[in-house]
């Protein structure tokens, strides 16, 4: 059996992270407010340390610690403690509440707990307090982070009168990709509620005195508005409606719901500026259509460079139907497409986008690394497009990795890449472009030498 067709019964180095990992990035985009993870000590630095490596900021996450004690008799006392520590020292207006893997088996109940610390709190308790269910057995951190979305809408929610915002909720992208979102909106001249904002919470700048809470964020009143707004776009295609928080606010208060794929290529750009045409009634400015031409001139620029690309991508759904739009608009086969989470939706709108390329690509769900180690070699991919966790396949086989997604911890600004919209498509683009034209010029004169000269390699190098 070759190493390309063996079966494998275990998970090695897997293409996601444990589930409470994502639902932590919802609650960093609401302002003023604060996470408790109830379960070990390690749990809670185990995550302030991968995401604070990603976005370099300060990451706090509180912790319930519980430990042997706890585990036999029950954590409540524990949660309970944490969360005074927590109002007591960062004196937040909401607390997302996170389970783990140890939380959940010994069958607590955070939903009972955050009631009875209410109730204990007395009348003068204002805080919202938003418990989660997220243990890690419970999918990975794509997961984790639609359960937290969904759950702050479904508990926060207030019915309230009609106004004229638009909801918008985005999937895990980058602070600069949120940014580029909000930009688009405003030049529509589009009052919106984005959730979760994390543009400013998890890239701010550098501010004097420090603060415990970073500034910025969705605040609270307009998410406990939402079900006012007058229509939702939701940049998450693939989302079964029961987790949908845009198919709750439609199903339950009528609030008109519009499902899109991240703006990332010049067709879902364009779908995205259809869409907001209607609701605002507006002409599309003149400095977006500039640049949908600088797109449209780069793609004439880089085609000629891009039959040569047999690339695998790696990422959380959305990121990775929306680089793969890219490719199959530029040129690039995508041979290799894979993610850790298990969404059948996303296996059948990747087979219909890649229907009518050369070769039928390989579509992997709930993957890790060593499958798409093995079936990079095999396809004979020379490009990698996904997050830092896949730089052992550049190590390993030798090809060059074009990094995206979360986390990316080998690299300084992943917290600032830019991939959504005509401009950040247009980046993305140029990266991926001049990653396979520098594998290309590194290696064609050694190739040439070697044939024609019959130089080693060190010598090839040398001239």
């Amino acid at each position: 059996m070759t190493k390309q067709n063996r079966v494998r019964n275990v998970t090695e180095n897997p293409c996601n992270m444990c589930m409470p990992m994502g639902a932590i990035v919802p609650f960093k985009g609401i302002e003023n407010a604060m996470i408790i993870i109830h379960g070990s000590q390690g749990c809670a630095t185990y995550m302030r340390r991968h995401m604070a490596e990603h976005f370099n900021e300060p990451i706090d996450v509180a912790s319930s610690s519980i430990t042997e004690q706890g585990t036999i008799y029950g954590g409540e006392n524990n949660l309970k403690k944490g969360l005074e520590n927590v109002m007591q020292l960062y004196k937040p207006e909401l607390v997302g509440i996170l389970s783990t893997c140890l939380a959940e088996t010994i069958g607590e109940d955070l939903g009972r707990t955050a009631s009875s610390f209410t109730r204990e709190q007395g009348e003068g308790f204002t805080a919202r307090l938003v418990p989660v269910s997220t243990p890690g057995y419970g999918g990975g951190h794509y997961e984790g982070y639609i359960q937290a979305l969904y759950s702050i809408v479904v508990q926060l929610s207030q019915k309230t009168e009609k106004h004229d915002r638009i909801n918008v909720f985005v999937p895990h992208i980058s602070p600069a990709d949120i940014r580029e979102i909000k930009r688009i909106l405003e030049l529509m001249e589009i009052k919106y509620t984005l959730l979760p904002d994390i543009s400013e919470t998890l890239d701010s700048p550098y501010i004097q005195p420090y603060r415990r809470i970073p500034a910025g964020g969705t605040p609270l009143q307009e998410i406990e508005a939402m079900p006012g707004a007058r229509a939702t776009i939701e940049f998450m295609t693939m989302l079964e409606d029961e987790l949908s928080p845009g198919k709750y606010l439609e199903s339950e208060f009528g609030v008109p719901l519009y499902r899109l794929p991240l703006p990332m290529g010049i067709e879902a750009c364009d779908e995205l500026l259809r869409v907001l045409k209607k609701l605002s009634s507006k002409a599309v400015p003149e400095v977006i259509k500039k640049e949908r031409g600088r797109l449209l001139d780069a793609m004439v620029d880089s085609h000629k460079y891009n039959g040569a690309g047999r690339a695998a991508v790696f990422a959380e759904p959305e990121v990775l139907y929306g680089v793969t739009r890219i490719m199959a608009e530029n040129g690039i086969l995508p041979a290799v497409l894979a993610t850790g989470s298990k969404s059948p939706a996303l296996k059948k709108l990747l087979q219909s986008l890649t229907a009518d390329c050369d070769e039928k690509a390989i579509i992997l769900l709930d993957s890790d690394f060593v499958s798409i180690q093995d079936h990079c070699a095999n396809r004979k991919i020379n490009l990698a497009v996904g997050n830092s966790d896949g730089r052992f396949i550049s190590e390993q086989v030798g090809i060059p990795l074009v990094r995206i997604g979360f986390p990316i911890h080998d690299r300084i600004g992943g917290q600032r890449i830019l991939s959504v919209g005509y401009n950040g498509t247009m980046m993305l683009m140029d990266r991926i472009t001049n990653t396979l034209l520098a594998e290309k010029l590194s290696s064609y004169r050694q190739d040439m030498y070697q044939s024609l000269y019959k130089y080693p390699s060190a010598a090839a190098n040398d001239h």
